[in-house]
């Protein structure tokens, strides 16, 4: 067992392992050629205790911390199953209405996330704006009681899905202040654009969302006016690390499907593995996953207590994003002209794993953070 783990957390990692292997790996396949996850697993996975696993119990939730957050994210990962949405839901939206909601937001929307009825979004992105924030357009004004929002928003994961979308806006375009909304998609003016075709995470319904004059009430504004992006900040450290959660269980679950792999294929007489070529590229790999490993685990206890600072997290999404897409690339190497089938584990996990160096903010973006401390 790991050390940053308690036996509540290991008996957790159980729990999440059978839903897992039950409820979504035997479907994942037709979900990447829908294009999207049902909302019955989402309603599954509230009712076995597996979304918003933060949340209080007052709201509903299990009332854990980040460690049992970790366990769910690598779980989906050992699976190549990051396409199923709960992260966003569970680890970014669930986190800033817990953090900056009043108590009527809580209750009116927390519960139902922990239920499933109800699936979130974080809606930053937009055509043109990319890991430059302040540089939205999207635009809340107000009239009497209520903001009118406008705007456009892209690269929305679980947005066929939404519900529910916490909203970066701008209140005076000439600013670069922030502030955020959360907004339900029922509402006159709100629409969703046709599902985005990806090159990879096929199985997650990434669309872009509208907004035309929507009205929301201002007991919609989560936090204060023109905070938003102190809000956006002091978050990303863990949407960053969540990244490297990913990549480091990523690289090891697939670390032993080829090895399995190697030893069952025979080449020249000989099963792959027997090849001194194949031992020191896995010993390579196994190396640096170690080490990729060791450092996410403590990234991790310090996020559990607090301590995670933004040029560690940084550094965190910068070297899982980049060893995951070398190391993963060296395991389907090792699987010939099998490893570009996309019916083998690699293939897919390849693919899927390429967007890791963009969202959460660029590779150079994490660069950018950790030169500010040079």
């Amino acid at each position: 067992m790991r050390s940053v783990f308690r036996e509540d957390h290991e008996s957790f990692r159980d729990q999440v392992r059978r839903f897992v292997d039950k409820e979504i790996v035997p479907h994942h396949a037709q979900w990447e050629e829908d294009g999207i996850v049902p909302k019955s697993l989402w309603l599954k996975a509230g009712a076995a205790g597996l979304l918003c696993v933060t949340v209080a119990e007052e709201y509903g939730g299990a009332g854990g911390d980040y460690g049992h957050s970790a366990i769910l994210i690598e779980e989906l990962a050992r699976a190549n199953a990051t396409a199923v949405g709960f992260t966003t839901h569970s680890e970014i939206v669930a986190n800033y209405i817990v953090a900056y909601g009043t108590d009527e937001q809580k209750n009116n929307w927390l519960p139902k996330m922990v239920s499933g009825e109800m699936i979130a979004v974080i809606a930053m992105s937009e055509p043109g704006a990319g890991s430059d924030l302040r540089s939205i357009r999207t635009s809340a004004r107000r009239d009497g009681d209520d903001y009118l929002i406008s705007g456009q928003k892209t690269f929305i994961t679980n947005g066929g899905n939404a519900d529910l979308a916490v909203v970066v806006t701008k209140l005076d375009p000439a600013s670069k202040d922030l502030t955020l909304f959360c907004v339900e998609t029922d509402r006159e003016g709100f629409s969703k654009g046709k599902l985005l075709q990806k090159i990879g995470l096929k199985g997650q319904d990434t669309s872009e969302l509208f907004f035309d004059n929507v009205r929301v009430p201002a007991s919609h504004r989560i936090g204060e006016e023109n905070l938003g992006f102190q809000y956006l900040s002091h978050q990303l450290a863990w949407e960053r690390l969540i990244i490297g959660l990913r990549a480091a269980e990523s690289v090891h679950a697939l670390l032993e499907e080829t090895i399995v792999y190697t030893r069952e294929r025979k080449v020249f007489g000989k099963s792959l593995l027997e090849y001194q070529n194949t031992r020191f590229k896995l010993a390579e790999v196994k190396a640096q996953a170690t080490m990729l490993r060791a450092f996410v685990d403590d990234s991790l206890r310090l996020a559990m207590c607090g301590e995670l600072t933004a040029e560690v997290a940084a550094m965190v999404k910068l070297n899982g994003s980049e060893m995951q897409g070398k190391l993963l690339d060296e395991l389907l190497q090792l699987h010939g002209g099998y490893g570009f089938m996309s019916e083998y584990k690699i293939s897919r996990a390849w693919l899927d794993a390429r967007v890791a160096r963009i969202y959460g903010g660029t590779s150079e973006i994490m660069k950018e953070i950790i030169s500010r401390s040079l």
